[in-house]
């Protein structure tokens, strides 16, 4: 069977945190950080919010969108690097508090890529019949995980989820090509050490903030960009498809020159380009699943359209998903 997309949900927090707002945090400002990343204000949950909160929601949506019932689900994957906690997983307390009686519940790690391996895991399990109906969340609370006190990676962080809900479709639509990569030589441009079995929990890695994200923006951003724009071009071949057949992009919304520079190697007129970064910030594996619920909702993917999905994230994990909706 085609595996496709039926439906979208999002949601996110209610809190907004503008670059004024960090002008008063740490030393910066609007012009800079909006130079350097596109961002104007990010979404920031308050302390008594989670993760799975914010995926139930958006899981919640997408459901009742398709005209599913939770116990139609056979799956939930969540794509997620800022789980509720560490045992049990954030897909099985979505699975409890969505009703999905009947679905395994799980949670993939792959940073901003997850929500794209997600759907690659869910569409070959729906191709080879072993489910009918997958849930895919992408789902982050990032901003309890970022150093108020480095500059460079504080601005960059938001909240939110979204979701989509995967099975069979015609003949011709759904997912035509997807592909899922990684590299670990790359490990340290965009990690957080503490609380692992490497270092684990001590004063000393909370006096070091190795538990907050750290990152080298100068050399992820060339190899995000070249790693995009490759699987991309690849997978578009992989479907028998070339640029211009291309209703709209939606890159990982990491920063806003990396989205130019993917859309510059791709040859893709930008104006089928989407980016919501300017209002959400990089929210990781939950970016692309609230962009396809924005312009899904919004009706700017018709029927027959053909819409490329691309991420990049640390680990360094990378992937590209071609649909026709």
């Amino acid at each position: 069977m085609n595996a496709g997309i039926l439906s979208t949900g999002c949601d996110y927090p209610k809190g907004v945190l503008t670059n004024a707002d960090l002008e008063q945090m740490v030393e910066t400002s609007d012009e800079w950080i909006t130079t350097r990343t596109g961002i104007k204000e990010r979404r920031k949950a308050s302390p008594d919010e989670y993760t799975s909160q914010f995926a139930v929601r958006a899981g919640r949506q997408a459901i009742e969108r398709a005209g599913l019932k939770p116990e139609d689900i056979d799956i939930i994957i969540c794509a997620t690097t800022t789980p509720d906690q560490i045992l049990p997983s954030t897909g099985c307390l979505i699975q409890r508090d969505l009703g999905c009686v009947n679905a395994a519940g799980m949670d993939v790690f792959a940073a901003c890529s997850g929500f794209i391996y997600g759907i690659t895991m869910v569409e070959s399990m729906i191709r080879t019949g072993q489910i009918r109906y997958g849930l895919v969340i992408g789902a982050e609370v990032l901003t309890k995980y970022v150093d108020y006190t480095d500059r460079t990676t504080c601005v960059i962080f938001g909240d939110g989820a979204g979701a989509a809900v995967l099975g069979p479709v015609e003949e011709g639509k759904g997912i035509l090509s997807t592909k899922i990569q990684s590299d670990g030589n790359y490990e340290e441009q965009l990690y957080a050490r503490g609380g692992g079995t490497k270092l684990g929990t001590t004063h000393e890695t909370i006096d070091n903030r190795e538990h907050y994200f750290k990152m080298r923006g100068n050399e992820i951003f060339k190899v995000a960009v070249r790693n995009m724009s490759g699987v991309s071009k690849e997978m578009l071949e992989k479907a028998g498809l070339k640029v211009e057949d291309v209703d709209l992009v939606i890159p990982h919304q990491a920063n806003q020159r990396i989205t130019d520079a993917v859309a510059k190697k791709l040859d893709v007129d930008p104006k089928k380009v989407y980016s919501n970064i300017d209002r959400m910030g990089n929210t990781s594996s939950a970016s692309i699943p609230i962009a396809l619920d924005e312009v899904i909702q919004s009706g700017r993917v018709k029927e027959g359209d053909v819409v490329l999905l691309t991420a990049f994230g640390g680990g360094i994990t990378w992937g590209a998903t071609v649909i026709r909706f």
